[in-house]
C-alpha cells in the first residue's frame, strides 16, 4: 500500500500548478486587453467629438454638420452602434463662444459589448466669428 513517503511526493504537481497559475495569468492579460480596448474607444469618441465640434465651429457651418461629421468619424473607426447618441449645443467655454458636441456610447466591458450610454465624452471648439 502507500507509505508515508508516498504522500509527500511532488510527483504530478506541476500540471496542477500550471493550470492554477495559467488561469490567473490569462485572466490578468485579458483584463489588461479589455482596459486597453475601453481606453481606445473612449479616446476615439473624444477625438471624433472634438473634430465634429471644430467642424461645427467654422463660420459657414452648423451644429448638424458637426454632428454628421462626428457620426461619420465614429462609424468609420469603431462602428455605427457607437454613433447613435450625439448631441450638440452652443455654449460658453473658457469665457468664449463655443460649440460642444457630446457623444453617449456603450462602455465596452466584454469585447465591444457593454451597457448603453455609460460612456459620455464632450468635445469643445471655439466658434469662428461670422464676418459680414
Amino acid at each position: 500500500m502507500f507509505t508515508r513517503l508516498a504522500w509527500r511526493s511532488d510527483h504530478g504537481s506541476a500540471p496542477v500548478e500550471f493550470s492554477l497559475v495559467g488561469v490567473l495569468v490569462v485572466t490578468l492579460v485579458l483584463g489588461v486587453l479589455q482596459l486597453a480596448l475601453a481606453q481606445h474607444v473612449r479616446n476615439t469618441l473624444l477625438d471624433a467629438a472634438s473634430e465634429g465640434a471644430r467642424w461645427a465651429a467654422l463660420a459657414d457651418s452648423s451644429l448638424s454638420a458637426g454632428e454628421q461629421r462626428t457620426a461619420a468619424l465614429i462609424s468609420m473607426a469603431i462602428g455605427d452602434a457607437y454613433s447613435a447618441d450625439i448631441s450638440s449645443e452652443y455654449v460658453r467655454w473658457n469665457s468664449r463662444d463655443a460649440v460642444a458636441i457630446t457623444v453617449a456610447a456603450p462602455l465596452p466591458l466584454i469585447g465591444l459589448l457593454g451597457p448603453a450610454t455609460m460612456l459620455k465624452v464632450t468635445g469643445h471648439a471655439t466658434r469662428e466669428p461670422v464676418t459680414q
